[in-house]
């Protein structure tokens, strides 16, 4: 979540419209895995020089041919899409790619049989808590697919976003999938306010783009239509995002203008709730978050976007940089998603299709 909003996907910077949910979460079922095992079976007798003998065996060799013949008539069934499919549209071709991709995961993901995912869970619609508890959105449907594919559990455990790599680092978590923006200095481990080393870096796999809005009490913008018009202004933003990365930015321009005053907060809904209460002039985020705010804070009466979105980039899974297995695993589990429909069908859900990548990328941002 490099909440760092940069919703402009698919290489254009079309705006994402964002659909009021239904208030139903996609839940994803892992199917058992559809391996198909043969037995054969092969008796040794003696020949017995009698016609009925040879009669009986010439018999079952023809009722083991039409056994043959009948089971490849089955599989040829399920190639075309029919009986074997499953509501996520695999077939028993899919289920043997499937095998392949477990096959990739390190051993110690297959024997715990999940992945433990870093998220900063209060970022709708990317990932946020729905009215029965239960964990929801965008990457959390996204997880479960992938899971479905790896053969194994996504489970999303709450963080807060500026310590989701240092989680990483340390172990507690697999991989991080929190709206995160793919930048070099996070690939590098780089501090982007002091531009010194401060850890390995991670690799990531790119899978959705993104720009960045700015958002304002509704009918009331305080004449602000792009981030030049913020200098003299406060701004309420989510720390450690490239939101907060733009406006320490823009101060370095504003001159005689006025600094711009920055009011980072631990989530977006807490920088949400403090505009609300007349505590800044704007809020930035992600523009998938900030369209997603502006549609449903208070019926779509409490805020409003104000210019266009700025920086599209992609958002990243974090995978440690010792653990190139699970990332190239994960990549081609995207992949596979991508082709076979699962990613569209996830995206369309929340009205987020303009932000669709083609193909998964490792370390795409830049």
């Amino acid at each position: 979540m490099p909440k760092t909003l940069k919703v402009a996907h698919l290489d254009d910077e079309d705006a994402i419209g964002i659909r009021p949910r239904n208030g139903s979460s996609l839940t994803r079922r892992r199917t058992p895995n559809m391996t198909a095992s043969t037995t054969r079976r092969t008796t040794a007798q003696k020949a017995r020089k009698t016609l009925n003998s040879r009669i009986a065996a010439v018999g079952a060799i023809a009722v083991a041919g039409t056994m043959l013949l009948t089971g490849c008539g089955d599989q040829t069934n399920s190639k075309e899409g029919s009986p074997k499919e499953t509501a996520g549209g695999s077939s028993s071709t899919a289920a043997a790619s499937e095998n392949k991709l477990h096959a990739m995961l390190p051993q110690a993901i297959k024997d715990k049989g999940v992945v433990k995912v870093g998220s900063d869970i209060a970022y709708p619609p990317v990932e946020f808590k729905d009215d029965s508890g239960k964990t929801v959105g965008i990457d959390p449907d996204i997880g479960a697919a992938l899971g479905k594919e790896l053969g194994v559990e996504f489970e999303f455990e709450n963080g807060t976003f500026d310590t989701l790599i240092t989680g990483l680092r340390s172990k507690r978590y697999d991989i991080a999938m929190s709206a995160m923006t793919d930048t070099k200095d996070r690939q590098n481990g780089v501090d982007s306010d002091t531009g010194k080393k401060v850890g390995e870096g991670v690799d990531f796999v790119d899978y959705f783009t993104a720009g960045v809005s700015i958002y304002t009490k509704k009918g009331d913008d305080k004449g602000i239509k792009a981030w030049s018009d913020l200098c003299g202004k406060k701004i309420v933003v989510q720390r450690g995002t490239v939101s907060e990365d733009l406006a320490k930015a823009e101060n370095k321009k504003c001159g005689d203008k006025g600094k711009i005053t920055i009011e980072p907060y631990d989530n977006d809904l807490e920088a949400q709730t403090r505009l609300r209460a007349g505590g800044g002039d704007a809020g930035s985020a992600d523009f998938p978050v900030a369209a997603y705010a502006a549609e449903t804070s208070g019926g779509g009466k409490d805020f409003q976007i104000v210019g266009e979105q700025v920086e599209a980039a992609p958002y990243g899974i974090a995978v440690a940089k010792d653990n190139a297995q699970l990332r190239d695993a994960i990549k081609a589990a995207l992949d596979t998603i991508i082709k076979n429909g699962e990613y569209k069908k996830i995206l369309d859900k929340w009205g987020v299709a303009a932000g669709a990548v083609t193909e998964a990328k490792v370390n795409g941002g830049s």
